[in-house]
């Protein structure tokens, strides 16, 4: 592993809720990786569809799942997935939502 080579756990999510609540991209998703230090993105896809990558340790990415689903209980979640991912661009320690 590089220097500058931290992460060992990459994820693709996605989420399939019926009506996305107001807010739920910055205030359930990002604010929780921020607080992890996990980088990725977050998207609204079409309707009803969110995909999230998220990056980080191992033990970050496991916390970030479990709050992920604490958070998806409180909103209509028909169906999420969950695989792994190979991380194929930098994305400078930041998390994003993309709009």
């Amino acid at each position: 592993m590089s220097r500058g080579e931290v992460m060992n756990k990459c994820l693709r999510i996605t989420l399939w809720i019926q009506k996305i609540p107001k807010g739920f991209l910055k205030d359930a998703v990002q604010k929780h990786a921020n607080t992890l230090k996990i980088e990725g993105t977050v998207q609204s896809m079409e309707e009803g569809v969110i995909k999230i990558v998220a990056c980080g340790k191992k033990d970050t990415i496991d916390a970030f799942l479990d709050l992920l689903h604490k958070e998806t209980l409180k909103v209509a979640v028909e169906d999420m997935q969950i695989e792994p991912f190979l991380k194929e661009k930098d994305y400078r320690g930041v998390f994003r939502v993309i709009e």
